[in-house]
């Protein structure tokens, strides 16, 4: 299978500041977590498009109702189950520029916009994460996500293992690593029309502990495409 690598190394992440006093118990207007600066670096699949690396801020905190989780935000609602409603927004990548000699004829990707519904689940035995997003872009697609998160501490040293399936609608697959027939004219590549996809993902968020309010955090994701991506004449092989 093809697969998808991203690593996000943070640093100088300082957490735990009160930023207000409380207004409820459930939800304490204040920060709680940790930001910062780090380095993003993506591994691309796609022919042509080199692997980047790039700065970024890096936030992983709850605020009164709203948080942010790496690269994804929103706002907590109703209660449901161990966790909340959660109206969700993603800031995603996962666009090209296909300006290339290897994609000649093909057209650039938009990068999506997903807007959704979530919901983390923080049980006796880990935390899930249920997401589900319509990309209000370009590719006009769906995603959905199932993760487990587990806890491992020791010392300074906290792991958090992740093991997840992802799941991407035709639209969306289409959009980003289908070729169509005008692309096919255009260009050395046969047209190619895909379906859905179920592409399964661990992760792994570490944080290490190096002074009273100061963090060294990483987290590391990999993902496998499923055979309607790593099929696309534009995905590289073995990669």
């Amino acid at each position: 299978m093809t697969h998808y690598s991203k690593v996000i190394a943070t640093f100088f992440c300082f957490g735990g500041v009160a930023c207000a006093q409380e207004t409820s118990a459930e939800f304490p207007v204040r920060m709680d977590g940790d930001i910062g600066a780090g380095v993003s670096w993506d591994r691309s699949v796609v022919r042509g498009v080199a692997s980047s690396a790039s700065p970024l801020p890096y936030a992983n905190f709850d605020y009164g109702r709203a948080f942010v989780r790496i690269d994804t935000l929103g706002v907590k609602t109703m209660q449901a189950g161990y966790g909340h409603v959660e109206l969700i927004a993603r800031v995603s990548q996962d666009g090209f520029t296909a300006n290339t000699p290897t994609l000649s004829g093909i057209a650039s990707r938009r990068s999506s916009v997903p807007l959704g519904v979530g919901s983390l689940q923080v049980t006796p035995w880990g935390a899930v994460f249920i997401n589900g997003f319509h990309d209000v872009n370009r590719s006009h697609g769906n995603l959905a996500e199932l993760i487990y998160a587990a806890q491992w501490e020791s010392g300074p040293i906290t792991l958090y293992p992740e093991l997840g399936m992802e799941y991407q609608s035709s639209q969306y697959v289409r959009y980003f690593y289908g070729v169509s027939q005008a692309e096919s004219k255009a260009s050395a590549y046969t047209a190619y029309q895909p379906g859905s996809a179920l592409n399964p993902m661990l992760g792994l968020l570490g944080e290490i502990k190096v002074a009273p309010t100061w963090y060294l955090n990483f987290y590391l994701r990999r993902r496998w495409f499923d055979q309607s991506i790593s099929a696309s004449p534009l995905v590289l092989r073995g990669k």
